[in-house]
């Protein structure tokens, strides 16, 4: 795809993945809107960009950011839906004992944030034949989080939405990208040196996320895959599974006895 002079808006979008796709898209000559809780008009002057705060659990607050977006750079022509949570199961790590708020909020932020990006966004840009819409799912999303059931749930009805929306609009134009990372280099490993269950793989930068998506958009595929592996992953819980749950209960015993805890 020819960024130049393309609107691209991402939610999440102050640090982290979110900042590592503004630059690879401003680097591209997109004109670029950032959108986050925290920090989106800090970030956005970094880049000479447009940025505004914005609660995705609020679709007033998206719809606003949108508008102000078309108003300030023109209509959105990319939507990156970044935004997201990590609530663990601690501290009892039983994956029925988390809390009916962390449940909630993961799903608010993790599920709704891209449903009400979707709801928004997609009016604008089917009359104009089209766009891309990016869900920044995980790895999570496609197999397990292990000591993170609310994260894995959500993320795996993120990665539901996002092929209900490819089937149900990619023949009016809508291409639709789902990025599922392993262990990537920001606030949500905190400070673990090798990304715990989910740096099994090894942990990639924002940047390497950012690079893989935009490949994603330019060949057309539906997932976008940081960590190649997981795509052998994904293949073989789905057709050994019961192979592949034996052999996540005996990485959760690993963790729990060299860490004192599964993550």
């Amino acid at each position: 795809m020819d960024y130049k002079g393309k609107v691209v808006a991402i939610t999440g979008g102050a640090r982290g993945i979110g900042f590592a796709m503004a630059e690879a898209f401003k680097a591209k000559g997109a004109r670029v809107a950032l959108a986050d809780l925290e920090g989106a008009e800090e970030a956005a002057k970094r880049l000479r960009a447009f940025g505004r705060k914005v609660d995705v659990t609020k679709e007033a607050d998206i719809a606003a950011f949108l508008d102000e977006t078309e108003t300030r750079l023109g209509p959105v022509d990319v939507y990156v839906s970044n935004a997201g949570i990590l609530r663990t199961d601690a501290p009892s790590w039983d994956a029925a004992g988390a809390s009916d708020a962390d449940w909630q909020d993961s799903f608010e932020v993790n599920v709704m944030g891209a449903v009400r990006g979707a709801r928004q966004v997609w009016p604008r840009m089917k009359p104009r034949g089209g766009g891309v819409f990016v869900i920044v799912a995980s790895a999570a999303g496609l197999l397990a989080q292990i000591g993170a059931s609310s994260y894995t749930a959500t993320k795996h009805a993120a990665v539901s939405f996002a092929e209900s929306l490819a089937v149900a609009h990619g023949d009016e134009g809508l291409q639709v990208v789902c990025v599922c990372p392993q262990a990537v280099r920001t606030d949500m490993i905190g400070d673990s040196e090798d990304g715990g269950i989910a740096g099994a793989d090894g942990i990639v930068e924002p940047s390497d996320v950012a690079d893989e998506t935009l490949a994603a958009i330019d060949e057309s595929r539906f997932l976008a895959l940081p960590h190649a592996s997981v795509a052998g992953y994904e293949a073989a819980r789905a057709t050994q599974r019961d192979r592949w749950l034996g052999g996540m209960r005996k990485f959760r015993r690993k963790m729990v006895e060299a860490r004192g805890r599964p993550v």
